[in-house]
């Protein structure tokens, strides 16, 4: 299973708490994003400066998914748009998939290599086991307690998807041993797998901020 508590960050003694903090903010991921991570190149898909465009619909809100939650981000946002949509009220919604859920942005080959289930402990609702596909991707009928509340519904429905960057590289390079290939080769086969239709941005607090921007209320996905 992967870590997703431990703090790698080594820094002297004598620096300062704040300078602690600062470096802990740099990093973003914990124990799953060193340093030298950043040295990397982003996916060629990862900056994206006008994101998230333009919002239409009088309701807007962004769902912030830092975690899986047991797919609950999903249903918050259907549940959002269902209520507007039954009163013929317009309503746009944005999802975020940062830190650990950020996987949730990958399609099922991706989950299926790097054993993306049993490394964050995450069970197919389908087969009560650690998940070997993308359990809120393409899921068969019946499956989910509300079958909308899937990602290629809600993308049909026109909400917007950003996944965090800087997730992408972390959690890459924790299961990269998972598939046998290196943390590059990782990064790009992450960035080439993700679900049409979700935009990877530079990080995921930048798309939260972004949304509201354009005129999103805040939703904790959690």
């Amino acid at each position: 299973m992967i870590d997703l508590s431990t703090d790698t960050i080594d820094l002297p003694p004598r620096r300062s708490f704040f300078r602690r903090v600062a470096g802990a903010m740099a990093v973003g991921f914990g124990g799953l994003l060193p340093t030298q991570v950043h040295a990397q190149p982003a996916p060629t898909r990862s900056d994206r400066a006008g994101w998230p465009g333009t919002l239409k619909g009088s309701y807007r809100q962004v769902t912030d998914a830092y975690d899986f939650n047991g797919g609950a981000p999903f249903r918050f946002t259907y549940n959002f748009l269902a209520p507007n949509e039954a009163a013929n009220e317009t309503a746009t919604a944005v999802v975020i998939l940062r830190h650990s859920a950020f996987p949730l942005a990958l399609n099922h080959a991706m989950w299926a290599k790097y054993k993306i289930g049993e490394n964050l402990k995450i069970n197919d609702p389908e087969t009560k086991a650690p998940a070997v596909k993308n359990p809120y991707f393409e899921p068969k009928p019946g499956v989910l307690p509300l079958e909308d509340a899937a990602i290629d519904r809600l993308l049909a429905r026109g909400v917007v998807f950003g996944a965090c960057n800087v997730a992408l590289l972390g959690q890459s390079k924790a299961m990269s041993g998972s598939a046998g290939v290196t943390a590059d080769e990782a990064a790009k086969e992450w960035a080439a797998n993700v679900i049409p239709g979700i935009t990877v941005i530079p990080s995921g607090v930048w798309g939260v901020n972004r949304a509201q921007v354009a005129g999103c209320t805040y939703c904790s996905g959690g």
